[in-house]
């Protein structure tokens, strides 16, 4: 059996450790990251990342809300489940027990790639019941053309196998290779962002769960349920994301006509990993659009992001659509 991620070693410089605890609930010991005071706010990571993913991002929102940012099952310091359990509707029981768990009642919710169609089946689910849902570069709808129709079956036949996950794990190891396939997202990270996507990469356990989460989703019933959702979606997308097409928030407005669609030009699909600030900006902004008032009390008397981010970020919403 592969060796899971260990706390004590990969975990040693974990960024935001301080926040990091551990919380046992629908049968799995999850990691969880909390920081921050005021309106409870949950971010999702995509497949294949963890909660290294908002890093930068997660300080600057603990200044007005209560963030908590977990580990998904399987990935970082998570126990992984059983491959059915990674299903869409497995993996929105396991999170839902998580937030039982923890007491906690999300009232902005925000997911990256594949943690926003979680979230979304989520709110379907009536597990939560947040004011607002951002996406961002959301993995909300079945791949178009060729890759839909080979994509899945592919990822199904190769969880099969306990060889892939290492057979990929010893070639991450190689630093070079991991920041070219983290630049073919269309996203520019720094040393220490691509370091720790390498050190998660070249875990054969990470591998693996994110392997058998590929291969369970079916987003093809998942879209067939996506019109009944009734929370307000903001779909941001990276203008340079070259994982999921920009031209898909049209796709998911088709379906959910409105949903409000923004967009970062020059970002990647990480564009929340390069751009923390603006990214912070942009939902504190989202976030007071959509109650009309103040995010949380007493924000007036709370650090402000820069007012350079915060320009960035109103012109954003000016631009969106």
């Amino acid at each position: 059996m592969a060796r899971r991620l260990s706390w004590e070693g990969d975990g040693r410089d974990w960024p935001n450790r301080d926040a990091s605890r551990f919380v046992a609930a629908g049968g799995l010991q999850w990691h969880v990251q909390i920081m921050g005071q005021g309106p409870p706010l949950l971010l999702l990571h995509g497949t294949g990342a963890a909660t290294h993913s908002w890093r930068a991002l997660m300080p600057l929102l603990a200044r007005h809300f209560l963030v908590v940012a977990p580990d998904l099952p399987g990935h970082g310091f998570t126990g992984r489940p059983a491959p059915r359990r990674l299903s869409l509707p497995g993996m929105a029981q396991s999170v839902g027990a998580l937030l039982q768990a923890l007491e906690m009642n999300p009232r902005i919710v925000v997911g990256h790639s594949a943690g926003a169609a979680l979230l979304a089946r989520l709110c379907l689910d009536r597990r939560i019941a947040p004011e607002v849902l951002v996406s961002l570069n959301g993995a909300l709808l079945p791949l178009a053309g060729l890759p839909g129709v080979v994509f899945s079956p592919l990822a199904k036949m190769l969880a099969q196998f306990d060889l892939v996950p290492r057979l990929f794990a010893r070639h991450a190891s190689d630093q070079p290779l991991v920041a070219k396939l983290l630049q073919e997202t269309g996203s520019i990270l720094d040393a220490p962002g691509i370091a720790l996507y390498r050190r998660l990469a070249s875990n054969p356990e990470h591998v693996g769960a994110a392997l058998d989460m590929m291969a369970n989703w079916d987003l093809r019933r998942f879209r067939a349920d996506l019109p009944r959702l009734e929370t307000q979606l903001v779909l941001v997308a990276g203008g340079n994301d070259r994982t999921i097409p920009p031209a898909d928030t049209q796709r998911v407005r088709a379906l959910l006509p409105a949903a409000r669609i923004v967009v970062l030009s020059g970002l990647g699909h990480l564009a929340h990993e390069e751009q923390p600030r603006l990214v912070a900006a942009l939902l504190m902004r989202i976030t007071r659009a959509s109650r009309g008032k103040q995010t949380a009390p007493h924000a007036a008397s709370r650090p402000r992001l820069t007012r350079q981010a915060d320009r960035a970020a109103g012109q954003c919403l000016k631009r969106s659509r």
